[in-house]
C-alpha cells in the first residue's frame, strides 16, 4: 500500500466509524436505537425508509498515458447478535442475560469489509468496467456459561450475504488541458424481499458507511472544492449523489480522493492528540473522554457488554494518564507553515516567534502586504488596544456595556443576555471589516476563567448601550 493511501486511510476510518455509538454507549440509551445514519445504501428492493442503495462519485484526474487507478470500495457489514437463554433442551432470544459479573446484551455489532480493484486510466475511456462485490454470510454461536460451570444461554452471531458492484467509467474532456472526468457508481445489489420488514432487518444486508478510497499512479487529481481557474467549469460539471469527494492525504498531494458520505474539506486529518476512536470523527476527544470516565460502575458495565469496541474506549479511558488527558485540552494551529510543537522553553512554544518581537518571515517586514488570513502578521491590528465610539463614547478594553441583542441575530442564548451588564475584553476586526466586542458578564463567577482561557461571548457594536463605572445595575 502507497503512503498517501495508508495516510488516506486513517481519516476514512474515523468516516467508516463515525457516529458508530454514541455516549454514553449503552444499548439502552434512546440515542443508541436509531443507529446506523450515514452512507447507508439499502438493498434495491427495500424502499420503506426511503434511503438510497447506490451512490455515484466523478471526480477530474490529470492522467498520464500509463496511469493506474487503485479504486477501493469501504463499508460496515452488520453483525446481528442475538443472546438466547437456555430453556429445556432449546433456546429463547432475550434481551440481556447475566453470567456472575458480566452481562450478554442483544445488539447488533458491525464488521469492517473492503474491495476493489486496480484499473488502468486508459481502458475506462469510453468504457466500462464492472467489479463485483461479494461477501457471504456466516454464523457463530458462544456459549454462556454460568459461575458454577452451568448452561446458561448462548450468543448467536450472524452476517448476512451482502452482495454489490462498482462500476468504473471515465472520459476525456475537451480542451488543451488532458484532463479526464472519472465516474465510480456503486449499487447494492443484495437479493430482497418483502418491503414490509423494518429498518433494522434491511440493514443486515446494507453497506454501511460506504466510501470510495480512490488513489492514482501516474497522474493527480483535481481539487473540486477549491480547482484552478482552468477547471473551474469541468468541476463545477462534476455530478456527486450521497458522496463528497475531497482530496485526502499530505497536503499538496493529489494521488488519493476520499469519497465520503459526509461532508468534508480537502486533507481532512486525525487530530495528533486524539488518543483513539470515540465515534465522534475526533472532534470532542476531552469532552467524551472525561464524560466516559464519570460513568458508574454499573453504567460501565453495561456499555462494555453493548460493543466490543466501547469495552476498548473504557480501557483506554480509564487508563488514560495525565500527561495524554492534558493534551486533549486544547492545541494552538497556526495557518501558514507547520509548527513544531515542541516543548516549553523559558515560557515560549518551541517553533512559534515571541510575541514581543517580529515573526520570522514576516511578509510585513519585506514589504509584502499582510496576509488576509494572518491577523497576527498586521501589526496595525491591537485587541487589547482598539477601540470602537458606540453612542459618542469610546469603547474599548475594561469599558462597562449593557448588552441588547437582537438587532443583527434572534439568538435565544444571546436573547437571555439581554439587559445583563459586561465588561469589554477585546475590540476586534474582521477579515472584512467588521468589529466585533469580546466581553465577559460582570455577575458570572466564573468571569476570571473565561478570561484567563480567552472564552469570551461577542457581540456587535450596535448591540450594546455605554455605561459608565458607577452606572447599570443588572435589570431583570
Amino acid at each position: 500500500m502507497s503512503a498517501p493511501m495508508e495516510t488516506a486511510r486513517r481519516v476514512a476510518d474515523a468516516v467508516l466509524y463515525e457516529g458508530y455509538l454514541l455516549y454514553p454507549y449503552r444499548a439502552s440509551a434512546a440515542k443508541n436505537r436509531m443507529r446506523w445514519q450515514f452512507g447507508v445504501l439499502v438493498p434495491r428492493g427495500f424502499s420503506s425508509t426511503g434511503e438510497p442503495s447506490s451512490s455515484v462519485t466523478e471526480c477530474l484526474l490529470e492522467p498520464a498515458e500509463d496511469a493506474l487507478l487503485d479504486v477501493r470500495l469501504r463499508f460496515l457489514h452488520v453483525k446481528a447478535r442475538t443472546v438466547e437463554q437456555a430453556e429445556g433442551e432449546g433456546h429463547r432470544p432475550v434481551p440481556e442475560l447475566a453470567a456472575g459479573e458480566r452481562i450478554y446484551i442483544t445488539f447488533d455489532e458491525a464488521t469492517e469489509r473492503e474491495a476493489g480493484a486496480v484499473l488502468p486510466v486508459a481502458d475506462l475511456i469510453g468504457a466500462e468496467r464492472m467489479i463485483e462485490v461479494r461477501v457471504p454470510g456466516d454464523q457463530s454461536v458462544e456459549p454462556i456459561i454460568g459461575p458454577a460451570g452451568e448452561r446458561l444461554g448462548r450468543v448467536v452471531a450472524e452476517h448476512r450475504p451482502v452482495r454489490a458492484s462498482l462500476l468504473a467509467r471515465a472520459e476525456r474532456l475537451a480542451g488543451p488541458y488532458g484532463l479526464v472526468k472519472l465516474r465510480v457508481g456503486v449499487e447494492n445489489t443484495t437479493a430482497w424481499e418483502g418491503d414490509d420488514a423494518s429498518r433494522a432487518e434491511a440493514l443486515r444486508g446494507s453497506l454501511i458507511a460506504a466510501h470510495l478510497l480512490i488513489g492514482v499512479s501516474g497522474g493527480t487529481f483535481v481539487s473540486l472544492l477549491d480547482p484552478p481557474e482552468w477547471a473551474r467549469e469541468a468541476a463545477e460539471a462534476c455530478h456527486n449523489e450521497h458522496t463528497w469527494p475531497v482530496l485526502v492525504g499530505d497536503p499538496g498531494h493529489r494521488e488519493v480522493v476520499l469519497s465520503s458520505p459526509i461532508i468534508l474539506y480537502d486533507y481532512p486529518a486525525i487530530a495528533p492528540e486524539s488518543p483513539g476512536d470515540l465515534f465522534d470523527s475526533t472532534e470532542i476527544d476531552e469532552l467524551l473522554s472525561l464524560r466516559t470516565m464519570t460513568l458508574t460502575d454499573e453504567e460501565k458495565r453495561e456499555a462494555a457488554a453493548t460493543d466490543p469496541r466501547v469495552a476498548e474506549i473504557l480501557e483506554r479511558t480509564g487508563d488514560l494518564p495525565p500527561e495524554l488527558l492534558e493534551r486533549l485540552h486544547g492545541a494552538i494551529r497556526y495557518v501558514g507553515a507547520p509548527v513544531d510543537e515542541g516543548p516549553v522553553e523559558n515560557g515560549q512554544l518551541e517553533g512559534v516567534p515571541p510575541q514581543d518581537g517580529p515573526a520570522q518571515d514576516d511578509p510585513a517586514q519585506d514589504g509584502a502586504p499582510t496576509p488576509w488570513w494572518n491577523p497576527g502578521a498586521d501589526t496595525g491590528v491591537s485587541p487589547e488596544t482598539d477601540s470602537v465610539i458606540v453612542a459618542g463614547t469610546v469603547i474599548a478594553r475594561g469599558s462597562r456595556v449593557r448588552l441588547n441583542p437582537g438587532r443583527r441575530r434572534a439568538d435565544a442564548h444571546d436573547m437571555f443576555l439581554a439587559g445583563r451588564t459586561a465588561r469589554v475584553e477585546a475590540v476586534l476586526l474582521d477579515v472584512d471589516g467588521v468589529r466585533h466586542l469580546a466581553v465577559t458578564l460582570e455577575d458570572d463567577p466564573a468571569a476570571d476563567l473565561h478570561r484567563a482561557h480567552g472564552r469570551f461571548l461577542y457581540f456587535a457594536p450596535d448591540e450594546v448601550e455605554p455605561i459608565g463605572d458607577g452606572d447599570g445595575e443588572e435589570t431583570a
